[in-house]
């Protein structure tokens, strides 16, 4: 480049005229920056019904998750529901940490409180970053201490490429993840809680007599898109983790690093247009293996990289759009706003390419296990976060059947508060079915890996007074 510049700017030649080839030159190099990184913008579609990857590009390239981080707080949230250790009524506390943090959030003042169920709700919608982190602070103690838990649940579900340093997603240069591993915490929410799993397609909601509203514009736009999540800051990108489900067929598909929230919604609308039909509609099983732990075994058994730990490249200046975008100057003092809304002050339409998606087809990925520090003496429970075998899934315990999915729900949570010790490993769970023209809801607890152990479990209920049987899924 400087022999380049050499040869165009001779000694001769005028202050102005050498600052005018010299800008020219930059323009050049900096558009040459954008292009690049638009090049390592990461995509992936995967079959969720079989595990197989439909498409793939920098799949496993190291990404700020930005928001998408949330999916991990909920997942840690929804396992301590299921266990019953918390209900969606339990009172989340904010403390002042957790209030203090950066727009978008809330606006719970230190002190103050909401339910499981609207922080829930506050961070589907509007991904509420105190919230996420007051969430963090309740499950954890303090949040350094459940971004180790929700690394090492990372690891127990194969998510290897991935560490959590907070709750919320909010810049940390240490806090990184591959869009592969974002499509398999996508596939294990639904598959490990189904009957928390609906939220993720909630479009709005009360808070008092505010209505608010989701960042998630596929929602109801594109056919089948139930959830999950979207993420925003200026070093991510726009990313967003899709969920779709036709009946039939079944799809989880993830885009990181956009340079727009309308580009973004684009490339994925593109994604489901081309892949969907390319789904299969046989298969079965849980393509996540369900890792369970204690809080105190969990901390135990991941050993955070330190903070200076290799990081994805940098957004150039150049296409930094985002960063002009933002209204709030002190939001972007404070790091970078969550909130889509504020990055674009208004939202493209959403087009459907009509040209295709070019096919990359790739294997599915290889099974891996969690790596554990040899210095724990505790060692790390076997992972095999995917499997293409079209099997059942294992046993289950059925304990009621309603032809309300509320009131099968209700019999799961109840079941779970009297016998919180026989069902501690085992996970609640819906299967809607029809009977003489009318759709019924049976509930039951699954993750039973032979009949004698759910055979066990069901006469420990018994004992309880809670009637019940075991069937093979």
């Amino acid at each position: 480049m400087r022999q380049a510049l050499s040869g165009i700017v001779s000694k001769s030649a005028s202050p102005l005229k050498t600052i005018m080839i010299l800008a020219m030159a930059m323009t050049f190099v900096v558009a040459g920056g954008a292009s690049s990184f638009a090049a390592k913008s990461a995509a992936i579609v995967v079959d969720a019904k079989t595990g197989k990857v439909l498409y793939s590009a920098n799949a496993d390239g190291r990404r700020y998750p930005a928001s998408l981080t949330k999916m991990m707080t909920l997942y840690l949230t929804f396992e301590a529901m299921a266990k019953g250790k918390i209900s969606r009524n339990t009172p989340v506390v904010f403390s002042a940490h957790a209030s203090a943090e950066a727009p978008t959030k809330l606006g719970v003042k230190p002190g103050g409180s909401v339910a499981v169920e609207t922080a829930i709700l506050s961070i589907v919608t509007k991904s509420a970053n105190d919230s996420a982190t007051a969430l963090g602070e309740m499950l954890g103690g303090n949040e350094t201490n459940f971004a180790r838990m929700m690394t090492a649940k990372a690891r127990q579900l194969g998510m290897n490429g991935t560490v959590f340093r907070n709750a919320n997603g909010l810049p940390d240069p240490g806090q990184f993840t591959t869009a592969r591993d974002m499509a398999t915490l996508g596939i294990a929410l639904r598959e490990h809680f189904p009957q928390y799993y609906g939220y993720f397609a909630q479009r709005s909601f009360l808070y008092g007599r505010q209505r608010i509203n989701g960042h998630n514009r596929l929602l109801g736009r594109i056919k089948g898109v139930d959830g999950i999540k979207t993420g925003y800051t200026r070093a991510s990108g726009f990313n967003l983790v899709s969920s779709v489900n036709d009946g039939n067929r079944r799809l989880v598909a993830v885009v990181m690093g956009g340079t727009s929230g309308g580009s973004r919604d684009n490339q994925m609308a593109g994604l489901i247009n081309a892949y969907l039909p390319r789904a299969s509609t046989r298969g079965g099983g849980d393509l996540v293996a369900k890792a369970d732990s204690n809080p105190i075994s969990a901390l135990a058994k991941v050993l955070l990289p330190k903070h200076d730990a290799p990081t994805p490249d940098e957004k150039p200046v150049a296409v930094a759009e985002a960063d002009t975008a933002v209204a709030d100057d002190a939001t972007v003092a404070q790091g970078d706003s969550e909130d889509e809304d504020t990055a674009e002050a208004e939202a493209p339409k959403l087009v459907v390419p009509a040209k295709k998606v070019k096919t990359v087809i790739v294997s599915a990925p290889k099974v891996a296990t969690a790596q554990v520090v040899a210095a724990y003496a505790e060692p790390a429970p076997a992972v095999d976060p995917v499997s293409t075998a079209s099997v059942p899934s294992g046993w289950a315990i059925q304990v009621a059947s309603s032809p309300k999915q509320s009131e099968a729900q209700a019999f799961l949570d109840n079941t779970t508060k009297q016998a919180p010790k026989v069902l501690a490993d085992a996970s609640g769970f819906t299967v809607a079915f029809d009977k003489d023209g009318v759709t019924y809801y049976r509930a039951r607890f699954g993750g039973f890996g032979s009949k004698d152990a759910a055979w066990k479990a069901c006469t420990a209920l018994k004992k309880k007074k809670i009637e019940c049987y075991a069937v093979q899924q």
